[in-house]
């Protein structure tokens, strides 16, 4: 069950997303004349970045029905973590992209917005996008392959494949990534990925803990950091991971349930 889940989810994930990618690269005059340019107001794109969550919600569906749907959504309504994970989410997480930027030398660049309050509908938009993601990377994806690995090991895994799942993004023009080093890029969301599994166990299989933690590593109100935050980011990893070896490296423990959270 876990690996045919798994294959149907990445295969749907990679499928819908890659697809429509395909579209952008092979026709980008009709798509833009039709949806707009490549970005958030582009119906096709938001489509594409939510293709993660969409393929969770159908496959979980599909499996459990609407009542297990309703299990599974209601992790969202988890909260609960032990405090010094929720510091490292609130201020270990822009304490990185500041630290990133110090390296940089952007810490004195100005935020792009005029007046300070249009960072709002960013923050919100922010909000609506990339963290949907998360229904299907931490929602079914992670507890998924926590059932045939230790944790650590699946948090490297699953890095690696939502890694990988951006590379159309590096190829349109229009995206932030195209202007970015895939190869720092990868290394900061393995990093990112492995940081987020521990958080996640810690906090019961929450996924709107995953989906805050998606939200803060796509804040709009934090400095440049690109390519910096990569090597601040896996240095933060090392260390999560070296106080968390105890439960990193062993299965008894980490959260494996789709429908229902473990008890914090």
């Amino acid at each position: 069950m876990p690996t045919r889940m798994l294959i149907a989810f990445f295969g749907l994930t990679f499928g819908l997303t890659w697809g429509l990618a395909g579209l952008f690269v092979l026709f980008p005059a009709p798509i833009e004349a039709l949806f707009g340019p490549v970005g958030y107001t582009n119906p096709l794109f938001i489509l594409a970045v939510y293709s993660p969550g969409i393929a969770a919600l159908l496959l979980v569906w599909r499996q459990h029905g609407h009542r297990g749907l309703g299990c599974y959504l209601r992790r969202l309504t988890q909260w609960r973590m032990p405090a010094a994970w929720w510091a490292l989410l609130v201020v270990g997480i822009p304490a990185a992209f500041y630290a990133g930027a110090a390296i940089k030398g952007s810490m004195g660049d100005r935020l792009p917005f005029s007046p300070w309050h249009g960072v709002l509908p960013a923050l919100a938009m922010t909000l609506l996008i990339g963290p949907i993601e998360e229904l299907g990377w931490r929602g079914l994806a992670l507890p998924l392959l926590q059932r045939v690995m230790a944790p650590f090991w699946a948090g490297l895994v699953l890095g690696i494949i939502w890694a990988l799942w951006h590379l159309p993004a590096f190829a349109l023009r229009g995206t932030p990534q195209s202007e970015w080093s895939f190869t720092a890029f990868f290394v900061g969301v393995v990093a990112l990925s492995v940081i987020l599994t521990p958080m996640f166990n810690a906090a019961g299989g929450s996924i709107l803990i995953a989906v805050l933690f998606h939200f803060q590593i796509n804040g709009p109100a934090w400095p440049d950091a690109q390519p910096w935050d990569a090597p601040v980011f896996a240095l933060m990893a090392a260390v999560v991971v070296w106080l968390n070896r105890r439960t990193l490296f062993r299965r008894d423990g980490a959260v494996t349930g789709v429908l229902q959270p473990a008890t914090t």
